[in-house]
């Protein structure tokens, strides 16, 4: 079992930044992909970003690629979002989840965080 939990969601305005933080707990967190989703009020939830499990193989939306990077700390069991140049259709939920594979498939991930929310303002 691996437990997550997210934080650094809030309030931005257009334009601005947010980092989101997720940290792992239980079963070593070196052996899992690592991922972000988004799920906004009456939509499904949408990839964002995967990373593997050393950090250095990276994969993005066509939405966010050049705006979010995705980064983890084996050592401080945590990944990363930097979400930058942020708009409106950005608002959200955004998840973190855990596999064992690198997918893009939300059903590919066995474990997820509860979520933290995201809001941009125009």
């Amino acid at each position: 079992q691996v437990q997550l939990v997210e934080s650094g969601g809030g309030f931005v305005q257009a334009g601005g930044s947010l980092r989101l933080s997720c940290v792992a707990s239980g079963r070593t967190f070196s052996y899992y992909v690592m991922a972000w989703f988004r799920q906004a009020p009456g939509k499904e939830r949408e990839f964002i970003s995967t990373i593997n499990q050393s950090g250095t193989r990276s994969y993005y939306a066509d939405s966010v690629k050049g705006r979010f990077t995705i980064s983890r700390d084996n050592a401080k069991n945590t990944v990363y979002l930097q979400m930058n140049s942020l708009k409106p259709e950005d608002t959200s939920v955004y998840y973190c989840a855990a596999s064992q594979v690198v997918t893009m498939r939300a059903p590919g991930y066995a474990y997820w965080g509860q979520g933290t929310q995201v809001t941009v303002s125009s």
